[in-house]
């Protein structure tokens, strides 16, 4: 289903909520990253494809790419990228974890109060977006080599 097409008020909201979080003050490689795990969670080949190539645009290593589904045991993530990957997985998975103290404790000593609001909408966006490829089964285009380092 083309859920552009079939609701595409609906959509209109989606992209305008979108524009508002590309325009947050959080750095755009930090987001595409944030975007990239949240996604992986949510298992949504269509969005990891689009935020891959995003990802590698903003300026993200391919190593971190790489090595994003185990952040936690990585070095090359510094604190704020792990606070912040931490906060996109506890709320990707609220319902496992609760959205534990320490998690918003590391939050809150990376980011002041206004990134803190910005990123949670970022992650929530992610999510919304997750929900509807995943849900009517969108499809990433197949990339030549050559699409895939652009």
């Amino acid at each position: 289903m083309n859920y552009y097409t079939a609701a595409p008020d609906t959509i209109k909201a989606m992209i305008a909520a979108e524009e508002v979080a590309k325009n947050v003050s959080i750095p755009e490689a930090l987001r595409e990253l944030v975007k990239m795990r949240v996604t992986q969670i949510n298992g949504c080949a269509f969005c990891l494809d689009m935020h891959a190539l995003a990802a590698r645009q903003a300026g993200v290593a391919q190593q971190k790419l790489d090595v994003l589904a185990a952040w936690w045991e990585s070095p090359v993530f510094d604190d704020r990228e792990r606070a912040a990957l931490a906060w996109a997985e506890a709320l990707t998975r609220i319902e496992q974890t609760g959205v534990p103290d320490a998690d918003y404790q590391c939050l809150a000593a990376a980011f002041d109060e206004r990134e803190r609001v910005e990123l949670t909408f970022v992650v929530t966006m992610i999510n919304a977006w997750n929900r509807f490829a995943v849900g009517f089964r969108a499809v990433h285009p197949v990339h030549t080599d050559q699409d895939a380092t652009a």
